[in-house]
């Protein structure tokens, strides 16, 4: 195998462990709670879902050389996201 083609399967298992984390906030949402509750106090298990769907989203974006840009993206924005509202709910 190629460095290259190395380092391109990288980014796709990265992105689908990413979106297997971002299933499991569906299939155990309590397991998310502790972390997820400081961020978003108030409807934190919606918010779990919506993590869920975030994470999902983006992990499947890495999967696709053709969308890996759109994820980073979309990634960048969501930790800007997660990262506020756990700072203005401190």
């Amino acid at each position: 195998m190629t460095a290259q083609k190395q380092s391109s399967r990288i980014p796709s298992i990265a992105g689908l462990g990413l979106a297997a984390t971002g299933v499991s906030h569906f299939l155990r949402p309590q397991v998310f709670e502790s972390f997820t509750a400081p961020a978003f106090p108030r409807n934190t298990r919606k918010h779990i879902y919506a993590n869920g769907s975030f994470e999902t989203a983006i992990g499947l974006a890495m999967v696709s050389p053709k969308t890996r840009k759109l994820a980073a993206i979309g990634g960048l924005a969501y930790v800007v996201y997660v990262g506020a509202n756990a700072a203005r709910n401190r």
